[in-house]
């Protein structure tokens, strides 16, 4: 990569890291906008977010996945985590992650060709040699027996356990990324699935007014077993 794209970002990113307490990771500055000058370029072609403006891409895109690395790494502050995210996208959080924990490994999966076409052509720019992607049907794939299952702004708690569970190793965790705190979706989801919501954190997300909230999913009986 020659030169930092977005210079006229990077004050708002440093700042963005210093408020979630990731001073050390300055260093990945150019790296992150690097993925933010690639989103906008293929965007046009390849429709991966309904967001032009690169300003409002920074925001609700890397600043919200990158709000939830500070609660990751103080869960798993030495372990390389095998990570999957699931309908990722344009890669999100999934690249962010990446870029972040370079000793992680994530697979990003999309049913939309084009979208994993893009995640492995930014990989590949970025030189993010510990991100796969893969192309399919979620609940079709063979289990990727994953540490950790994640999934942002993808379905409902149901729908995301229905196609995803399989895909958590034993002992793995599954969160969901989600907006304000789905009340509805967490009722539905004990009574259609045997699962429920065991941990909640509220996101604080650099320049963002609304709320985020990150749910770690359990089993809470047979029918709930993956």
């Amino acid at each position: 990569m020659s030169g930092t794209p977005f210079p006229e970002f990077q004050e708002r990113l440093e700042q963005a890291l210093d408020a979630l307490g990731m001073q050390a990771d300055h260093s990945r500055i150019p790296t992150l906008l690097a993925y933010l000058q690639q989103l906008r370029h293929w965007n046009k072609a390849y429709n991966l977010t309904a967001i032009r403006d690169p300003g409002k891409m920074l925001v609700q895109h890397v600043f919200d996945s990158l709000a939830i690395v500070p609660g990751l790494r103080a869960r798993w502050p030495d372990r390389a985590l095998r990570v999957a995210d699931m309908g990722s996208g344009a890669g999100l959080p999934g690249i962010i992650l990446a870029i972040c924990q370079p000793d992680w490994s994530v697979v990003c999966v999309d049913a939309v060709g084009k979208k994993t076409a893009f995640i492995r052509q930014a990989a590949g720019v970025l030189g993010l040699k510990n991100v796969r992607s893969e192309h399919g049907r979620i609940e079709s794939m063979d289990s990727l027996q994953a540490d950790l299952v994640i999934s942002r702004a993808f379905a409902s708690l149901s729908d995301f356990v229905r196609v995803a569970a399989h895909h958590r190793a034993p002992g793995g965790t599954m969160l969901a990324m989600k907006g304000q705190d789905p009340v509805a979706e967490r009722a539905a989801l004990h009574a259609d699935t045997g699962w429920c919501v065991t941990h909640a954190v509220e996101l604080s997300v650099p320049e963002m007014d609304a709320r985020r909230c990150l749910l770690e999913l359990d089993s809470t009986g047979p029918e709930g077993t993956s």
